[in-house]
């Protein structure tokens, strides 16, 4: 990115009238990070206030009935935990106002779309990677903690709740494929990583990967989709796309949705349908493969990744204190917090309404 284009993003971002200076910079990316914590903590809020409300609303699931119930939840579900915390993160970061007119080159289609979509099996094999990596060392470290009920809870990966009926099972496979990539593509990839960008690519695409891995839930799913998040934030950089990763995303989503398709059928059967268990087994065998073929491609394309350089537009300040003066900033330590402690947001909630 040129330094011109620099300097106009930063105005944009931090109502800068006249060239910034060092200082003036690292005034603007702290402001940009606490920015980014606080919008997060709305969103950790938001979360947490659709558990409450889905408790309340599953109390009077017998007066709705199951299909009236499920599709209830799942449009507060979408209110509370992406279309709110979304709105207040562009409200915030002004995106709506910055992006007017430019959502035709914000999702443009790469010059190079196969070669783009080629990406898939070596993103797919280091997000997986990672996961069975996070797995095992999660194992080992609650064996070594066994009767620490926090820890291991902490620990236990985020399993998503098992739908009673084929009409919850068709939302949540909707929220999973279409909506899930929709909007946290535009919100993480698109409103966050443009904010950091002046910066230092490097750093938006590891602010906005660890951003992505928080909003996951657990640690297991924080290693996990951070590494997702890595491999989506290089592949925005180099397509200059969010059409290709809300592809990517899309992806991957429905590969795990498929999985779920498949569970769910077997429990509403009653695991008595022999031809949906056949499935079920073909299904996780060839994930399984996909998996194994994935980690192999990333394995490969190692040599050729460690080549690949990227464009640091802010060179006064190294990435590693770039990286802790993201950390340190107060709203974003409050994020961390409420990601990780149930209670606390409980309480702060609590404060609020």
């Amino acid at each position: 990115m040129a330094d011109g284009e620099n300097i106009e993003n930063l105005e944009k971002y931090n109502d800068m009238d006249e060239e910034p200076d060092s200082a003036s910079k690292l005034r603007g990316y702290k402001n940009v990070c606490a920015k980014l914590g606080l919008s997060m903590c709305v969103y950790f809020l938001c979360r947490l206030l659709a558990g409450w409300v889905s408790a309340l609303l599953r109390s009077h699931a017998d007066a709705l009935g199951e299909n009236l119930y499920s599709l209830i939840s799942s449009l507060l579900v979408i209110l509370l935990v992406y279309v709110i915390p979304l709105v207040v993160t562009a409200l915030i970061f002004k995106n709506l106002v910055n992006y007017k007119g430019n959502y035709r080159s914000l999702y443009k289609k790469p010059k190079r779309l196969a070669r783009a979509l080629g990406t898939f099996p070596a993103m797919y094999g280091f997000g997986q990677g990672t996961a069975l990596l996070t797995l095992l060392v999660m194992f080992l470290i609650s064996r070594s903690l066994s009767g620490q009920t926090y820890i291991e809870e902490l620990l236990r990966p985020t399993a998503v709740e098992q739908p009673a009926n084929i009409i919850s099972l068709l939302a949540l496979v909707f929220m999973l494929v279409i909506i899930a990539p929709l909007f946290e593509e535009y919100w993480v990839r698109g409103i966050m990583y443009d904010a950091l960008k002046p910066y230092g690519t490097g750093i938006a695409i590891i602010i906005s990967s660890i951003i992505f891995g928080l909003m996951h839930g657990s640690l297991y799913m924080l290693f996990y989709t951070t590494a997702f998040g890595f491999a989506l934030g290089y592949i925005r950089y180099a397509t200059g796309s969010l059409f290709i990763v809300t592809i990517l995303h899309a992806i991957v989503n429905s590969i795990g949705a498929g999985a779920l398709v498949f569970s769910t059928l077997m429990q509403i059967t009653n695991e008595e349908n022999r031809l949906i268990n056949t499935f079920t087994i073909i299904y996780m065998l060839a994930m399984l493969v996909m998996i194994i073929i994935g980690v192999v491609v990333f394995i490969s394309k190692i040599s050729a990744i460690r080549k690949y350089r990227i464009e640091n537009a802010w060179t006064d300040i190294s990435p590693r204190k770039k990286t802790a003066f993201f950390f340190i900033s107060i709203p974003v330590i409050v994020m961390m917090v409420l990601a990780f402690n149930e209670l606390f947001g409980g309480w702060l909630l609590g404060l609020i309404i």
